[in-house]
């Protein structure tokens, strides 16, 4: 089998990523701190920092903890390529379409990546301006539906 050439592609049978690993390597390598909001199913909410530093060529320490807590960071080193793959879906299965939204970070332009699957699926929004994890998705299953929301990214 040939490698695909296109570096949107992590694999066959995937679609192509919003970013590619050189791009999420561009925009995170000198560090930031990502503040998410989460909220349940159950109406609950609550925030989790995420921590991208000591950037290198192959990859970032990635941390991650709930607001107030840092001494409970877990994490680790991460490559570029696996948080390129995080945003890898199965081609048969996912629609992408371009989305304008009103969020936290301002209007963004977005990639809208729209999942299905036998639990009920997931929707993510890339924004085109912040390469990376998505400003914004949901994730629906029987217990009901689970929103997480960038709500800030500053530099490390």
């Amino acid at each position: 089998m040939t490698e695909n050439p296109d570096p949107h592609v992590v694999a066959e049978g995937l679609l192509p990523t919003p970013f590619t690993a050189d791009e999420i390597r561009a925009a995170l390598r000198d560090g930031a701190v990502i503040r998410v909001r989460i909220e349940a199913p159950d109406g609950t909410a609550s925030e989790r920092i995420s921590r991208y530093s000591e950037g290198r060529d192959e990859d970032v320490l990635l941390e991650s903890h709930p607001v107030g807590a840092p001494e409970t960071a877990t994490g680790g080193r991460v490559s570029w390529r696996e948080l390129q793959a995080h945003a890898a879906f199965p081609a048969d299965r996912t629609a992408v379409a371009d989305d304008t939204i009103e969020h936290p970070l301002g209007r963004l332009e977005c990639l809208r990546y729209t999942v299905s699957d036998d639990d009920g699926g997931a929707v993510f929004w890339f924004a085109l301006a912040h390469p990376g994890m998505p400003v914004r998705y949901e994730t629906t299953d029987a217990s009901g539906t689970t929103r997480i929301t960038v709500q800030e990214i500053t530099a490390d």
